[in-house]
Parts: structure tokens; C-alpha cells; sequence
């Protein structure tokens, strides 16, 4: 059984010992996994993103109409965080199996998974057509998508990180995390195009959908990344070894509770943050500062590309640096900036609204770069993909599920941004706690299964 690590006895980030020399992994199967990381997260994450902007300028109207705006879109909003609330069941059901059977299986289930939901709510009837049943039906997809958006992160990760150098953890595993801007920006960046050539009812009456159906193709090429890879090294070395799991979810609640904790804490305050920037910004922005939608998804997508640099970089420089310490840092700017960012904000100047949202995800960019290494890290390789799954989607719940929620509940309310700004603090002084109580990284335990695999001589990277 694997114990438990106290991070006041754990390795630093900094390595202590020297790189492989014998590392049975290539350049040309790094870079694939690489890419079939990055490219598989992408398309994901623009299927997930597609649905997170629909919610605020589509949904209220298609699905839940209402005489009161602020209605339809909490709502809305409900329906996006069902895609959170069912992470947990992905993670559960995905993770295990990846401890199991593989990382490679999973990727290409959850990978269909997620499509087929999205292809379907692009064909999806509204409200006016089939009555209750429509968002019923929405509901269902958002369901499907989010058990597969819960299996398949944990095992995106691992999939670059695993075949990368552990001393460069960090940076090899910010390959999933461009993911979510890289599909943000994909996603918004069609529903823009779509908003700037359709009037606003050609949009409204199926302009939205083409976004959704789009997904089909996407996918397809992400399965043909994926299909071409082999199994990561270090879990072909786990099964050379017999060292897999048989109960993977009962051995990480029974003897890694303080890593779980770790890793859940560290992953709210991030959620929150990007919520706020991508996603009830849509709304604040367009019904409260008087941009139009076309002002606000621009400042997002202008936003997003800068995080397509600053998330690997951040990974690269937690990989020189304390992790936790980076960590820390970009937690505590984040909050300060979302007061900043309401101060500045006043619907005047578009320049301002780029700023102030390219500033906040940044921040976003200097927890999400390294969060991946940080989280894997708290776990034993043979309990990674179930303990940072399940880290993952049970983070979900309190972080970017409810976070839309409780912003548009909050201002309504109140009328003020100012308990935006607060309960964003709060989720950030979640997270410093997450990453007080986790450990640093131990490059040991993946150079000991890489050096057995070596001497087996029983790896080969990619297939073909």
C-alpha cells in the first residue's frame, strides 16, 4: 500500500538526481504524445467551451425562456454546472480503468464520449419545438459530456507527462492545460465569426448550432492522434512489473487522503478565477457595461492567446522554481486583480475590458501551467490517473460548477461586483491552503520505473 507523504519530508521541486541517460522514451514519441495531448484536450475543451458560451448569450432564449432575463440565464448557468456536477462519475469510473487497463483506452473512449454529446445538442430542438423536453434533453448531453470531460483529463496529462523527463514535469504536462484556452478560443472564436456574418435571429435560430456540429470533425482528427500512440512508458513498465491496482478509488481514500485534499483544494481557486473571465463576463459585460457581444468575445479570445504561451512557459518556470511557490504567487494576484479588474472595468473603453481580462488569465495561467505536474505529482504512479481524476472532478463541484452560479446570484443580490470579487477571494484562500498541505515533486519514482523498463528493453513508444 502507498503511503501517505508529508510535503515537510518530501523531495523539493529542484531535482536531485541526475536526468536518465538511459531513458527508453525518443524524441519523435515525446512529441507526438505531446501533440496528442495538447490536440485532444483542445478539441474537448472547445466542445465544453462551445456549450460554457452558450449558456450565456444562446440558452436563455433557445431553451429557458423567461420574462426575466437574470432568470433564464441562472438557468442556463445550471445547466453548464451539470456538466461539472457529473465530473465526479467520469473521474470515478475513467480513472480507475486508466490505472488498470491503460491510458491510451480511455483517452479514446472519453474522447467519443464527449463528441457524440456535443454533435447531438448542435441537432438538438429548442423549447418552442418540443416543450420541456428540450432542456431536458440538454440536460442529458451536458451530463454525458461532463462524465467524459472527468475521465479524460487525468489521463491527458499523464499521457504527455509520462512520456516526458520527470525533472521537466511541469512543462510536458502543460500540454493538456493549454487545452481549455486553446477550445476557448476555437469555440469563441467560431461564435464570433458566426455572430459577425448572421443577424442576430439567423443566429439565435440555428447560426449557434454549426458551432456544435463542427465538433464531429474535430473529434475525428483528435481520435486519429490518439489511435496512432502506444501506452505511456511508465505504464507499460507498471504492467511489466504486475504493480497495477486492483482497487485504485479504495486504496487512494484508505492511505492518500491528505494528497487527495492537496490536489482538490489547488484546483478551486483556479476554477473560480477562469469562470469569472470566460464565462460571466459574457454576461456582465454585454447586460450590465453595454458591450456588444462581439466586444466581449473578442477580449476573451485576445485573452485565451495569450494563455496558449503563458501556461507552458509557467509549467517551464515551475520546473526551475518551487512549484508551490509559483503556485502562491499567481493565487494571490489573482485575487487582488479581480477587484482591479471591477474598479477599471466601467463600459467605456473596449481597450480597458481586453486589459482587465487578458490580466485576470494571466494570473489563471500562472496556477494552471504547473497545476497539472502539482497535482499528479501528490500521487504514486500507479495511483495517478484515479487520484488526480478524482482530485480533478471533485474540485469541479466547488470550483467551475458553481462559480457562474454564484456570480450572477451574487450581483443580482447585491447589485455590487464587489462580492464577486470576494467570493473569488475566498476560493483563492482555498487553494493556499491546497498548496501549503501538498508535497513537492519526487522525479525518483518515474526514473525507477523508466530504468526498469530500459533494462527489459520492452518499450516501444509509438506505433507505426
Amino acid at each position: 500500500m502507498v503511503q501517505e507523504t508529508s510535503p515537510s519530508t518530501a523531495p523539493t521541486t529542484a531535482p536531485t538526481t541526475a536526468p536518465s541517460t538511459t531513458s527508453p522514451i525518443t524524441r519523435s514519441a515525446l512529441v507526438k504524445a505531446f501533440v496528442a495531448s495538447l490536440t485532444g484536450t483542445s478539441l474537448e475543451w472547445y466542445d465544453f467551451a462551445v456549450f460554457s458560451a452558450a449558456s450565456a448569450i444562446v440558452f436563455p432564449s433557445i431553451f429557458f425562456p423567461s420574462s426575466d432575463p437574470y432568470t433564464a440565464t441562472i438557468l442556463a448557468f445550471s445547466t453548464y454546472a451539470v456538466g461539472y456536477i457529473s465530473r465526479p462519475l467520469g473521474g470515478f469510473v475513467f480513472g480507475r480503468l486508466g490505472d488498470k487497463i491503460g491510458r491510451k483506452p480511455v483517452l479514446v473512449v472519453t474522447l467519443l464520449l464527449i463528441g457524440i454529446a456535443t454533435f447531438l445538442i448542435g441537432l438538438l430542438p429548442g423549447y418552442a419545438t418540443i416543450g420541456i423536453a428540450a432542456p431536458i434533453l440538454l440536460v442529458l448531453l451536458r451530463f454525458a459530456q461532463g462524465v467524459g470531460v472527468g475521465g479524460e483529463w487525468g489521463g491527458a496529462v499523464l499521457l504527455s507527462s509520462e512520456f516526458g523527463s520527470p525533472h521537466k514535469r511541469g512543462f510536458w504536462s502543460s500540454a493538456a492545460q493549454i487545452g481549455p484556452p486553446a477550445g476557448n478560443l476555437l469555440a469563441n472564436g467560431a461564435l464570433a465569426g458566426l455572430t459577425a456574418v448572421l443577424s442576430e435571429q439567423a443566429f439565435l435560430d440555428w447560426g449557434w448550432r454549426v458551432a456544435f456540429l463542427l465538433s464531429s470533425l474535430l473529434v475525428a482528427f483528435g481520435l486519429w492522434i490518439r489511435l496512432r500512440l502506444e501506452d505511456t512508458p511508465v505504464f507499460q513498465a507498471l504492467r511489466a512489473r504486475g504493480d497495477r491496482p486492483t482497487a485504485p478509488i479504495r486504496e487512494i481514500f484508505a492511505t492518500q487522503r491528505r494528497p487527495l485534499l492537496a490536489a482538490i483544494l489547488c484546483r478551486i481557486g483556479p476554477d473560480v478565477t477562469y469562470a469569472l473571465f470566460t464565462v460571466f463576463t459574457l454576461t456582465y459585460a454585454t447586460t450590465t457595461l453595454g458591450f456588444s457581444r462581439a466586444q466581449v468575445l473578442l477580449a476573451v479570445l485576445v485573452g485565451s492567446g495569450f494563455q496558449l504561451f503563458a501556461i507552458p512557459l509557467a509549467g517551464a518556470i515551475s520546473d526551475r522554481i518551487n512549484r508551490r511557490l509559483l503556485y502562491t504567487v499567481a493565487a494571490v494576484g489573482a485575487a487582488i486583480w479581480a477587484f482591479v479588474f471591477f474598479a477599471i472595468t466601467d463600459g467605456t473603453s473596449l481597450g480597458v475590458l481586453i486589459a482587465g481580462i487578458v490580466g485576470g488569465l494571466m494570473f489563471h495561467s500562472f496556477m494552471y501551467g504547473p497545476q497539472a505536474a502539482y497535482i499528479i505529482e501528490q500521487f504514486t504512479p500507479r495511483l495517478r490517473y484515479t487520484g488526480s481524476s478524482l482530485a480533478y472532478t471533485i474540485a469541479g463541484l466547488f470550483g467551475g460548477a458553481i462559480a457562474p452560479l454564484m456570480f450572477t446570484f451574487l450581483f443580482k443580490t447585491t447589485g455590487s461586483w464587489i462580492s464577486i470579487a470576494v467570493y473569488l477571494s475566498v476560493a483563492v484562500a482555498l487553494t493556499l491552503v491546497g498548496v501549503a498541505i501538498g508535497r513537492d515533486s519526487n522525479v525518483a519514482e518515474d526514473e525507477e520505473y523508466l530504468a526498469d523498463l530500459q533494462s527489459a528493453d520492452t518499450t516501444t513508444p509509438v506505433a507505426g
